[in-house]
């Protein structure tokens, strides 16, 4: 019997980016099917302290457009184990902002538990969602900046 290696990447998607692209690229080269859990706006609320700009139907559709993703799955609850009993992936991929932190290792040992691996990307540390909403902000509060000429 053939397995199948299930992959699940999640993330906001807010502001979709390049960086957003490559680890869903990188994450469908290393499984044999992908997942990405887009994270809800109420979750991405309490956990960033703000709303996401684009809507959770609209990043929803974003994601599922995307060549290396086979499924999107609206995650709603904070616990990562929690949404694997949902989704029953095999491994887990994070951007290694989350490498050697405090909930990177909770993450890691909750997964190990389950026999379910992390595997970290590298973070696009050049374009985020959070940069692109600063720069966004600083439009907007500018008089006339975003009128036409």
């Amino acid at each position: 019997m053939v397995q199948h290696r299930v992959g699940y990447a999640p993330g906001v998607y807010d502001l979709f980016h390049v960086g957003h692209l490559n680890i869903l690229r990188h994450a469908r080269s290393q499984c044999d099917y992908l997942v990405a859990g887009v994270v809800s706006d109420e979750m991405a609320a309490r956990a960033k302290g703000h709303t996401p700009v684009i809507p959770l139907a609209e990043r929803l559709e974003i994601v599922r457009g995307v060549r290396y993703v086979d499924a999107a799955f609206v995650e709603t609850v904070p616990d990562k184990v929690e949404t694997w009993q949902q989704v029953r992936f095999d491994v887990l991929f994070k951007g290694d902002d989350w490498r050697g932190t405090e909930k990177g290792e909770r993450l890691e040992r909750d997964f190990a538990a389950v026999g379910v691996e992390v595997v970290y990307f590298p973070y696009t540390v050049h374009t985020s969602s959070t940069q692109l909403r600063r720069a966004l902000d600083v439009l907007v509060s500018r008089p006339g900046a975003l009128s036409a000429p």
